[in-house]
């Protein structure tokens, strides 16, 4: 016997307040914990290396959530 089923698609019939919670909550965590990790991070680098080593990963976050935010873009089903 081969059964098939087909899933329907959540955002044709769910309520926007459930669809809301159920995509935006998992990205509020991401970026929670993204920041924490940098914030730590930014600890970790200014005692090794000092107030260059900030300044360089100052510079170079912006370009890595932009590179989070496309790959969350595609990656997103």
């Amino acid at each position: 016997m081969n059964q098939t089923t087909t899933a329907a698609n959540p955002l044709g019939y769910e309520r926007i307040g459930k669809l809301l919670r159920s995509y935006a909550i998992p990205s509020i965590i991401s970026l929670i914990i993204n920041s924490l990790y940098n914030m730590v991070d930014q600890i970790f680098i200014g005692q090794g290396v000092g107030f260059l080593g900030n300044g360089a990963t100052n510079i170079i976050a912006p370009i890595t959530m932009i590179a989070i935010a496309i790959g969350s873009l595609f990656g997103t089903r």
